[in-house]
C-alpha cells in the first residue's frame, strides 16, 4: 500500500448530509477529511526532511566570510596604526565524522519506521472506514428488530387487552403484555438513539451523513480463511505486519544511535579551503592588498569531555535495550491476535450458519406458541417470550455477518496484507437494494398482522 493511495484533496469542514454512500464512496471521503490520516502522512514527511538534514551533515559546507578590524600598534619602537579588510569564500568537506555517519544511518532506520507507522495508519484507515460503516448497518438492524419487536407485542399486548374485555384471560395477561410492551418501547429508543450515535461515528471520518448506506446481500458468502493454517497466518504476521516492522526499523535506529554515541571517542578529520581578498590600509610597512587561498586538514581529537561521552554510551546502550523489549512484546502481541483472529472468523462463520437455522427454529417455535395461546395451552408470558427470542435471532444472525466482515479485516491487517482492494471486493458484494433484516421482519409483521 502505497502513498500514492491517498487522496490530496483537502476534506470539507463540516458534515454534509448525502443521500446514499457504498463502502468504497465512504473509504475514499475519508482519505480526503480524516485528520489521523492527514498526521500520519505529515509525519512521514517530517522524518523524511529529518533524514536529509543528518544527511548535509556529511556534505561540503561552503559559506562566505567577512571581516573588519581596526589595528592600534603602540609600543617603545613602534606607533602605527591601520584598518584590515578580509573577505571571501570558505569551504569545508568533512573526511572522517564516524558521528554524523552513524547519526545518518540512524534517520534513514527512523524514516524507514515512520514509513511503516504510516502504512499502518493508512491500514488503520481501511479499518475505521469499514467498521463505523457496519456499525451503522448493525444499529439500523437493530432497530429494525426493535421496532418489530414492539409491533409484534403491542398487537398481542392489543389482543390480550380485548380478550380480557370479553371475560376470557385475567388481567394479570394484560398486565404481563403491557409491561413487555413497555420494555420493547424502551430498547427501541435505545436502538435509535444508538443509530444516531453510529452514524456520528461515521460522519466523524468522512464528514458527511448519509442518508442511506448500501447492505449487504444475502447471498454474501462467509467463507474460512485461505489459507487454513494459522501458522501460515502468524508466520505472514510476523514478516510483513507493519508494527513489527516498525519497532524493527526502531530498534536498528537505536543500534546506531549506540554506535554514534561510542564514535563520540573517535577523532574528526576536515578538509579546509578558502580564497579572498586581503586589504591593509595603514602606514608603512602595514600597506598590503591582493588575494589569498588556503587549503588544509584539521584534525581534532577528542580526549576529555567531562564524563559526557560515557554517559550517553550508558543512554543509548539501554534505550537499544528498551526497543529490544518493545519489538519482543510487538511480535507476541501480533502473534496471539494473529492466531486468536484466525479462530474468531472462523468462528463467526460456525455461529451465522447455527443463527440461520435458529431462525426457522424460533420461527416455528413462535407459530407453535400462538397456536398453543389460542387454544389456551400456553400463556401470554411464553408467547412474548417467543416474539421477542425470535427477532433476538433476526438480529444475532446480522451481527454475526458484520462481525464477520469486521475480524476479518482485522486479520488481514494483522498479517499485514490489509489493502483498499479488500474494500473493493468487498463492496462488490454490497447493494443499495439489499434490505438486510428488514425484509424478513416486515415480512414477519405482515404475516403477523391479521388485517393484511
Amino acid at each position: 500500500m502505497k502513498k500514492r493511495l491517498l487522496s490530496g484533496l483537502i476534506g470539507l469542514m463540516a458534515a454534509q448530509p448525502v443521500l446514499s454512500m457504498d463502502l468504497v464512496e465512504t473509504y475514499e471521503k475519508a482519505l480526503s477529511y480524516d485528520s489521523g490520516i492527514a498526521a500520519a502522512r505529515a509525519s512521514f514527511e517530517a522524518q523524511q526532511a529529518a533524514s536529509d538534514v543528518s544527511q548535509s551533515a556529511l556534505l561540503p559546507q561552503i559559506g562566505a566570510f567577512g571581516e573588519g578590524n581596526y589595528i592600534d600598534v603602540d609600543g617603545p619602537n613602534q606607533d602605527n596604526s591601520y584598518r584590515e579588510l578580509n573577505y571571501g569564500v570558505q569551504l569545508t568537506q568533512p573526511l572522517f565524522r564516524a558521528d554524523a555517519w552513524f547519526r545518518y544511518d540512524a534517520s534513514k532506520f527512523q524514516t524507514e519506521s515512520a514509513r511503516a507507522e504510516y502504512n499502518l495508519a493508512q491500514q488503520q484507515l481501511i479499518l475505521d472506514v469499514a467498521t463505523a460503516y457496519f456499525n451503522v448497518l448493525r444499529a439500523r438492524d437493530t432497530v429494525t428488530t426493535a421496532r418489530a419487536t414492539e409491533a409484534a407485542i403491542q398487537r398481542q399486548y392489543e389482543q390480550a387487552q380485548e380478550r380480557f374485555d370479553v371475560g376470557l384471560i385475567a388481567i394479570t395477561e394484560v398486565y404481563e403484555a403491557r409491561a413487555s410492551y413497555d420494555d420493547s418501547k424502551s430498547q427501541r429508543i435505545a436502538a435509535e438513539n444508538q443509530l444516531n450515535v453510529a452514524r456520528e461515528q461515521l460522519a466523524r471520518l468522512t464528514g458527511e451523513y448519509a442518508e442511506e448506506l448500501d447492505n449487504l446481500r444475502q447471498n454474501f458468502p462467509l467463507g474460512r480463511p485461505d489459507p487454513m493454517d494459522p501458522s501460515a497466518w502468524e508466520a505472514t504476521a510476523l514478516e510483513q505486519n507493519w508494527s513489527i516492522q516498525s519497532a524493527l526499523y526502531e530498534l536498528n535506529a537505536n543500534e546506531a544511535g549506540l554506535r554514534e554515541a561510542k564514535a563520540g571517542h573517535y577523532p574528526t578529520v576536515d578538509l579546509n579551503a578558502s580564497y579572498g581578498d586581503t586589504n591593509i590600509d595603514g602606514g608603512s610597512p602595514t600597506q598590503f592588498e591582493g588575494t589569498q587561498a588556503t587549503i588544509g586538514l584539521t584534525l581534532n581529537v577528542p580526549l576529555y569531555s567531562g564524563g559526557g561521552t560515557q554517559a550517553g554510551v550508558r543512554q543509548q546502550r539501554s534505550l537499544v535495550t528498551v526497543a529490544e523489549q518493545s519489538l519482543n512484546t510487538v511480535r507476541r502481541d501480533v502473534r496471539v491476535n494473529t492466531r486468536s483472529l484466525f479462530l474468531t472468523v472462523n468462528n463467526n462463520v460456525e455461529t451465522a450458519s447455527a443463527l440461520e437455522q435458529t431462525i426457522i427454529s424460533r420461527r416455528s417455535a413462535l407459530d407453535a406458541t400462538r397456536a398453543g395461546y389460542e387454544v389456551g395451552t400456553r400463556n401470554i408470558v411464553e408467547v412474548l417470550d417467543a416474539e421477542r427470542a425470535y427477532y433476538v435471532a433476526l438480529r444475532d444472525y446480522a451481527n454475526a455477518r458484520y462481525d464477520y466482515v469486521i475480524n476479518s479485516l482485522q486479520l488481514k491487517q494483522a498479517a499485514g496484507t490489509l489493502s483498499p482492494q479488500d474494500l473493493i471486493e468487498l463492496n462488490n458484494w454490497l447493494s443499495a437494494a439489499a434490505p438486510g433484516i428488514e425484509a424478513l421482519a416486515n415480512e414477519e409483521e405482515t404475516l403477523d398482522d391479521p388485517t393484511q
